[in-house]
């Protein structure tokens, strides 16, 4: 059986790296890894195939810095070459980026079938393009692997039901639970008690005012807690770092330095939407610093609080968060064992 893996960004290097495992286990089984190079800087992806052992991409399609449109239309073009050439019996597609949305289109017009991995997420703010994205590729895959029972049933409220909809549990947590044991600290002093932030959504980076709240709050918090921030290239073309004298700017590191941080941090403030359950894999609080988010079980449990891009709604949260007693002993994403799920499930 041969399997084309399409990616792109970095949460999908790290899941990628699952199943690559679970396919190198079994006999007859060949996988194609089509890296879409919508990630291109170095320490956003090329650092994760070396850290990670991941077998390095069948093909590299290096088409990144474009607008939406002719992003994803460049990608359905490359990938659609590589089916014909390829002609796979599954293609995957994780999560929810234009890589995503390329793949599973390129695939479906040809008539081959598509295995959503991280499917049935929902935002319900359809001004993302993440949401369109999952939107348009669940409806067309033939297989749709749920992290959650929230993404089951929002597969069920957009008509999507039966033997197709698998909950397989989070992929991400195989992928840490795997991981973290190779932690291990980055070059640099770290404090005995930090807070750790990533900040890189356009809603957050592109508007000026709600980038200067989100700073000027950071700034103020790492006042009393230093505040490291691993700094997204996006972010950093954009802030001037010097008006923030309080937080510590680090370049972006590889996946055991970032496992490294969360398991030694106090509470995480976040746009991301993996570093949101990456932080409660290591039971650690989260201030999300967005108006929604999809992984809303940890809303609910109370283990994440959203705080928007408001100055004060920002250090009021973190001041919650960071003297709330809270029991992790929940299983919101299963037990880790997504990655066999997935796999018996294309046999």
């Amino acid at each position: 059986m041969k399997i084309l893996t399409v990616i792109g960004a970095r949460p999908q290097f790290i899941k990628a790296s699952v199943i690559s495992r679970e396919i190198a286990a079994l006999s007859g089984f060949k996988e194609i890894i089509v890296h879409t190079g919508q990630h291109f800087d170095e320490n956003m992806s090329q650092i994760f195939f070396n850290q990670m052992n991941i077998p390095i991409p069948d093909y590299n399609l290096n088409i990144n810095s474009l607008p939406h449109g002719a992003l994803t239309g460049r990608m359905i073009q490359g990938i659609e070459e590589i089916i014909m050439k390829e002609k796979p019996d599954w293609i995957i597609v994780y999560g929810d980026t234009n890589s995503t949305l390329a793949g599973a289109l390129a695939g479906k017009k040809m008539q081959y079938k598509i295995a959503h991995i991280e499917a049935g997420l929902r935002s319900f703010n359809n001004d993302m393009p993440e949401e369109i994205n999952r939107l348009l590729t669940d409806k067309i895959s033939d297989l749709l692997f749920c992290p959650t029972s929230t993404a089951v049933g929002n597969l069920a409220l957009s008509g999507i039901t039966g033997s197709k909809v698998i909950l397989s549990g989070d992929i991400m947590l195989d992928a840490f639970l795997y991981y973290l044991p190779q932690a291990k600290a980055p070059k640099i002093k770290i404090p005995p008690e930090y807070l750790l932030s990533t900040i890189h959504r356009p809603e957050n980076t592109d508007n000026p005012v709600n980038l200067n709240n989100i700073f000027s709050a950071l700034n103020y918090i790492a006042k009393d807690i230093p505040l490291i921030i691993p700094l997204h290239p996006r972010t950093t073309q954009i802030i001037d770092k010097t008006q923030f004298d309080n937080i510590t700017f680090i370049q972006p590191v590889g996946y055991f330095e970032m496992l490294y941080l969360l398991q030694h941090c106090s509470l995480v403030l976040t746009d991301s939407g993996g570093l949101q359950k990456e932080a409660f894999f290591m039971k650690k609080p989260c201030v999300t610093i967005r108006e929604e988010t999809e992984w809303s079980e940890l809303i609910q449990n109370g283990f994440n609080v959203l705080a928007g891009s408001d100055y004060n709604n920002i250090i009021s949260s973190t001041s919650i968060m960071l003297n709330k007693e809270m029991d992790f002993s929940l299983e919101l994403y299963g037990k880790g064992n997504a990655g066999k799920i997935i796999l018996s499930e294309l046999i």
